[in-house]
């Protein structure tokens, strides 16, 4: 009976990543609604290329080497066990985790739908980047930021604090973030920032020769984008709740 419900922990646990992680992708659309609602209507196609494109090259960096920066996972998850591939062994290192762990305990769950749920924030953080630069910056460029950002600075910097690994010259940071704050919509701006500075301003924002502000005509998506945003904050905030209730 005890190893039953091990099990139906382990499933339930995997289901509440995948479901949440789910939701925190919803967020793609409203970052894309926001991007195209403030910018001009002959970019609108540039802005949504850029966002569908920037989550297949998180998405596809992460499974090469991001994952494995960040938390060991392997090289093309080498070191990731699905559902799939799971044999009596690791089905009793499940209930042997399970067991160790207790109903009290921290969860355990398939290290797939992790991958899954940590991707989703790879792109989120590419995504703040996305609507800073918008209007400003070639799309192959853009592209190309985004392979370096979801491949290896975002993973590098996830791994010494998320991950708990130790910082070169620095050591363990024993750095603790509730929702991502930090590592995800900090690394994110500060990129974000980095672009802005070395982009400058949108073409057209200011008079060529007063040097004044002028106002660039956008469209807007106002109750689409706010509600799609929150509903994908709503799924980060309850797993993040969740992990962090698990682990206190």
């Amino acid at each position: 009976m005890e190893n039953q419900i091990f099990e139906l922990q382990y499933a339930m646990d995997t289901f509440y990543f995948l479901v949440c992680g789910a939701l925190v992708m919803w967020m793609a659309a409203g970052f894309a609604m926001l991007e195209a609602g403030l910018v001009r209507s002959k970019n609108t196609t540039e802005i949504l290329t850029k966002n569908v494109a920037l989550f297949a090259i998180a998405s596809t960096m992460y499974l090469v080497c991001g994952y494995q920066f960040m938390y060991d996972g392997g090289y093309f998850l080498t070191g990731v066990t699905t559902v799939a591939q799971m044999d009596e062994a690791a089905i009793a290192q499940v209930l042997l985790d399970s067991a160790e762990e207790g109903f009290d305990g921290g969860s355990v769950y398939s290290g797939a739908s992790d991958f899954f749920f940590q991707v989703v924030f790879v792109a989120t953080a590419m995504s703040i980047v996305s609507g800073a630069v918008a209007e400003r910056m070639k799309l192959w460029a853009f592209l190309a930021f985004a392979v370096v950002m979801t491949g290896f600075i975002y993973p590098i910097e996830g791994g010494w604090t998320w991950g708990g690994k130790d910082v070169p010259f620095i050591g363990a940071l024993s750095y603790s973030d509730y929702a991502g704050s930090g590592i995800v919509h900090l690394a994110g701006a500060s990129a974000a920032l980095a672009g802005v500075l070395l982009l400058g301003a949108r073409r057209g924002k200011y008079n060529a020769k007063t040097g004044a502000a002028q106002a660039i005509p956008v469209q807007t998506y106002r109750w689409q984008r706010s509600a799609h945003l929150f509903s994908g904050w709503a799924g980060s905030d309850l797993t993040v709740a969740q992990r962090s209730s698990l682990a206190a």
